[in-house]
């Protein structure tokens, strides 16, 4: 039987009936998106690939328990599941996903000149300290479009695949996120530049 030619929701379906070439077929269509996804976030393949392995594992338990219910959207629900293991690994590891401690990251693009001085390193370092703890007072969903938009570099049209919503929330999130932000710098009184 040639599978290759299924839309995922079939393949899904095959694949509950019991038709493990059906999962084989899922993955193989889709491991280069999702792995890519995966290795974009955390550039070291030896933990992308585990990430990779455990979003099948999550995969594979929730499609064997039934509970699955994306139909038609099986690609940004594997991709919203990578998403969260992601953080979950930032998380384990104490860290915000992504950041960066180069010259080549800053905040709001905030301070780019090669040549800082010490003073200047540890003003960008404080602005870099107060904007993720004000980032962290944000309400979930639009700490979340902050942390892809301003952090990894998401598009929107990559936001709203992966957190499952429209461009137009994403857009709505990140709009609301930023006015949200200007109010607690003010209420902090936060001055963002050097």
């Amino acid at each position: 039987m040639v599978i290759k030619h299924f839309t995922d929701a079939s393949l899904v379906q095959d694949y509950v009936s019991g038709n493990e070439a059906a999962l084989e077929e899922l993955i193989k269509r889709h491991e280069s998106k999702i792995f890519g996804f995966i290795y974009s976030k955390i550039p070291d393949r030896d933990i992308a690939n585990d990430v990779f392995q455990d979003t099948f594992i999550k995969v594979i338990r929730t499609l064997k328990s039934t509970s699955y219910t994306e139909e038609g959207k099986f690609l940004p629900w594997v991709m919203r599941i990578a998403h969260n293991l992601i953080i979950d690994h930032f998380r384990k590891n104490k860290r915000m996903p992504l950041y960066r401690d180069t010259e080549e990251f800053s905040v709001f693009s905030i301070m780019t000149d090669d040549s800082l001085t010490i003073e200047n390193q540890l003003i960008k370092a404080q602005v870099e300290m107060d904007l993720r703890r004000i980032i962290e007072e944000l309400p979930e969903d639009q700490k979340e479009v902050v942390m892809m938009r301003m952090y990894q570099d998401m598009s929107f049209k990559e936001i709203s695949e992966t957190t499952g919503v429209s461009i137009n929330t994403a857009l709505g999130r990140m709009r609301y996120a930023l006015l949200n932000l200007r109010k607690v710098i003010e209420k902090h009184q936060i001055v963002l530049t050097n």
